[in-house]
């Protein structure tokens, strides 16, 4: 499988991948379809009450998909996307809430730099759920060849990115009377929280 339109046909078909990511190899599949994501969070093993954040080819997709994202959340998301930050934004609509299971009024979003394959297969498929294609405890992996057996053995296709910096991303929680880094990852959490200083 080589061509990008095809292993979007191939993701929107309800199939998981392992592609590059700005940070590390991410396990994704289309957020619309429960039954995938459901997939997903059994081949890696995770519960399925943790949350898992959605990728979006630009932050016009993403309020596209969420409109409810406005306001001084809105202004954020446009200050810090895109870069190699997880936000945790409301989501009143409650839209992909299997995403979220304990808490389906928030959910966390990326809009990453991306490049070459992934970027145009998250372009042509509008919006994945992304997690580490790691087993739970694992090591982020920087390399394909880092992702488990027991991952790739599950999916449709995996794309060889190269190296990678391998550190996720870092999680900003917007949901709150002021913004609270959840984890220190890739991108400068304090610049980050400087940014925003003047918004909430």
């Amino acid at each position: 499988m080589t061509g990008t339109g095809e292993m979007a046909s191939v993701l929107a078909a309800g199939a998981l991948a392992v592609v590059p990511t700005d940070t590390v190899y991410g396990l994704v599949c289309v957020a619309s379809s429960r039954e995938s994501a459901l997939g997903l969070y059994r081949l890696k093993g995770r519960n399925e009450i943790q949350p898992t954040a959605v990728i979006a080819a630009s932050t016009d997709v993403l309020f596209e998909c969420f409109p409810d994202i406005e306001g001084v959340v809105a202004m954020a998301l446009r200050l810090l996307l895109p870069g190699p930050f997880t936000l945790i934004v409301p989501n009143p609509g409650r839209r992909y809430g299997w995403l979220s299971a304990a808490q389906p009024d928030t959910i966390g979003v990326r809009v990453p730099d991306l490049g070459g394959p992934t970027q145009e297969l998250v372009r042509h498929v509008g919006l994945i759920v992304a997690t580490s294609a790691n087993l739970p405890g694992g090591t982020d992996p920087r390399r394909l060849d880092q992702v488990p057996d027991e991952i790739l053995g599950g999916v449709a296709f995996a794309v060889d990115g190269g190296e990678l910096p391998g550190v996720p991303s870092t999680v900003i929680d917007l949901t709150g009377p002021a913004p609270s880094v959840l984890r220190v990852g890739a991108g400068d959490p304090d610049e980050a929280l400087a940014r925003l200083g003047g918004l909430m």
